[in-house]
């Protein structure tokens, strides 16, 4: 079990660790992506959802002209912008067949405002990462994951005295804090680990084992019946040909408020618009409700009839969205979202710190620690580009946010190239400077970008910590502090490294070591790691 834990963590560690801390930075993606468009301004108060759903269908009305297909979210205390989608007229296929733009919810007009991927990128990374095909990318984290089940399953049979490691640190011990800090990170969420891994592979249940659903719904009818309950996102009906006017959206919200409550409509989609077949779904949100299995209201489109009020779905089906809700914490109030954040930044640590144990333990084994064979520098340089490197390349996406012209064509995907670009440096840094100087240089590069940003930010907005905080702008002031929080980090991180001195064994020829090793009694899988902290 313990070595089923060390390499079941190891061979996939760096893809884990990617996942973890953009899966982390992920629960606040929403205020990300306030920050990174700077020119729409604070709100302090929100208008009325009903009211915005009649000013952004007029706009859709012109902008979206002909579409079978339009979406739109509704303000929120988190998202006070409007983000709108639609179909392109005669395309089908992926995302490319879809246009999509920001709206003012006070005057229903799009929003001018810079080009970004926002936090919307860090939380499909997470699961899908960039540069392949999506289905490629999910497969990918999902083996990843599988991964990671295996490892904690086997890393809490092997900690035997798990509960006493929780209660144990010994600082500046080397090797043994290492073992520590993992140790203890691990058991502090250890429930919450469990059930992120777990959920993260439910959420993709259906792509990773699709042969049940392909037995039960064998024709394309009872596909598309199967997605119309499991789904609000509604789907384009033939056209009838008879031209009907949308009745008012907002009246239909307005049913929606008196139902769930006033912020309890999230979403408002429309299929054929214009057309006497068109329908309106009113969505709930996810905001006190610890599962995302679809709750809505259909209204005949052009009368505004009511047709179906949806607000329950099989068990099975409850019991996905229920997984599904504990892995994204969308349900969550500010206070469940910071513990999330916490314990999530918690687990990536955990992750981290196994990277840097496994390097740690293996060159005190080694017959010249001074001379590392090519597998062990290898793994040492992954461990700096995929840990410190990565700070810096996310750091470096928030840069680009900022520096890039605001004209330049596909902007956004300019930032994520960035990001791409700044974490390759790294990795090459990494391999041309020796280890500990890599570390130490890169920690400190970590801490320069991330202390420095919020001056960028002033610089380029004219919107600096003490406005935010007069203005009662949360989003701002919350993400220089942060910023700050995260330089200070790896501020500690640099310093505890350029101070650490290593404790290495003398040289040993390779035959003396080799014949050491076969006179030294085996040692029980399950005590190597106990063992090991002994020394």
């Amino acid at each position: 079990m313990s070595d089923l834990h060390i390499w079941a963590g190891l061979l996939v560690g760096w893809v884990l660790y990617a996942m973890f801390l953009t899966g982390t930075v992920s629960y606040f993606k929403e205020e990300i992506s306030q920050w990174m468009r700077p020119e729409v301004p604070h709100r302090i108060a929100l208008p009325d959802a009903a009211t915005v759903a009649e000013r952004v269908t007029a706009e859709l009305t012109t902008r979206a002209a002909g579409s079978p297909q339009w979406s739109f979210s509704l303000p929120d205390a988190r998202k006070p912008e409007v983000d709108a989608f639609w179909r392109k007229p005669g395309v089908t296929g992926g995302r490319r067949s879809f246009e999509s733009a920001t709206f003012d919810p006070d005057t229903g007009h799009a929003v001018a405002a810079r080009a970004t991927g926002g936090g919307e990128f860090f939380y499909r990374f997470h699961f899908q990462f960039h540069y392949m095909p999506v289905l490629w990318g999910r497969w990918l984290a999902g083996v990843c994951a599988m991964f990671m089940l295996v490892a904690i399953v086997s890393g809490v049979i092997t900690h035997k005295k798990i509960f006493t490691d929780f209660f144990t640190f010994r600082w500046g011990k080397g090797q043994r804090s290492w073992l520590d800090a993992h140790n203890v990170l691990s058991v502090l969420g250890l429930p919450f680990h469990l059930m992120i891994t777990y959920t993260g592979l439910v959420t993709l249940a259906a792509l990773y084992m699709p042969f049940a659903e392909q037995t039960a719904f064998k024709t394309p009818a009872e596909r598309r019946a199967l997605t119309e309950q499991t789904s609000a996102f509604l789907q384009p009906r033939t056209p009838s040909g008879q031209s009907a006017p949308l009745a008012s959206v907002g009246d239909m919200v307005r049913q929606a408020q008196a139902r769930w409550g006033a912020e309890g409509p999230s979403r408002v989609t429309i299929a054929n618009a214009g057309d006497q077949v068109a329908r309106v779904a009113v969505t709930r949100g996810d905001d006190g409700r610890v599962s995302i299995s679809p709750q809505y209201m259909l209204f005949e489109g052009s009368t505004g009839r009511l047709l179906e009020v949806r607000d329950r779905v099989g068990p099975a089906a409850e019991t996905r969205g229920v997984m599904y809700a504990l892995h994204i914490g969308r349900f969550s109030d500010g206070a469940t979202r910071w513990l999330y954040f916490i314990v999530s930044l918690a687990g990536t640590a955990m992750v981290g710190t196994g990277l840097v144990m496994w390097t740690v333990k293996r060159r005190a084994r080694l017959p010249d620690p001074q001379r590392p064979h090519l597998g062990f520098r290898l793994v040492e340089r992954l461990n700096i580009a995929a840990i410190a490197g990565l700070s810096i390349a996310m750091a470096g996406m928030l840069w680009a946010n900022r520096l890039l012209p605001t004209e330049l064509a596909q902007r956004a995907a300019w930032e994520i190239h960035v990001f791409f670009i700044v974490w390759a440096a790294t990795l090459a840094w990494a391999l041309l400077r020796p280890a500990r100087r890599a570390w130490i240089e890169l920690l400190w590069a970590a801490t320069a970008v991330l202390a420095l940003l919020p001056l960028l930010s002033w610089v380029t907005t004219g919107r600096h910590l003490l406005a935010s905080l007069q203005a009662g702008d949360g989003v701002f002031a919350g993400m220089d502090l942060m910023l700050w929080a995260l330089a200070a980090l790896h501020a500690v991180l640099a310093l505890r490294t350029m101070r650490h001195q290593a404790r290495l064994p003398r040289a040993r020829p390779a035959a003396h070591a080799a014949a050491e090793a076969a006179a030294r009694p085996a040692t029980p899988a399950g005590e190597a790691l106990a063992t090991e902290g002994g020394r």
